[in-house]
């Protein structure tokens, strides 16, 4: 089995609705800590917690501007949870194919029999 541990981080992270939420927003643009609090009915040190996750994660990186907390998203991170998630799709395609293309090929009874 193959070792997707780099996967196990981000899907945990992206487990939680507020921190995708918090991802979406990042996608757009880097924004300060306030600002991305604000939508969420939380107090902030534990809106805190999920940024941490997030970070620790690897899913955003925060650096202090002044006396503002800035994030960004690592887009990097959420690309390789995309690749896989693209190459889960194409197995079970391929696999929904196999089956559609027996039903109608191989099943008895099916248009395209012979008899």
């Amino acid at each position: 089995m193959e070792n997707h541990l780099p996967l196990d981080s981000v899907f945990h992270a992206l487990a939680d609705p507020t921190r995708r939420a918090v991802i979406s927003r990042l996608v757009s643009g880097a924004a300060p800590v306030k600002e991305l609090a604000a939508p969420f009915a939380m107090g902030l040190p534990s809106f805190m917690k999920h940024l941490h996750v997030l970070e620790r994660d690897g899913l955003i990186v925060t650096r202090k501007v002044g006396r503002v907390r800035m994030c960004h998203a690592e887009i990097a991170k959420l690309a390789a949870a995309e690749t896989w998630l693209l190459q889960q799709r194409a197995l079970w395609e391929a696999q929904t194919d196999r089956l559609a293309n027996y039903v109608e090929n191989q099943m008895p009874g099916s248009t395209t029999d012979a008899s």
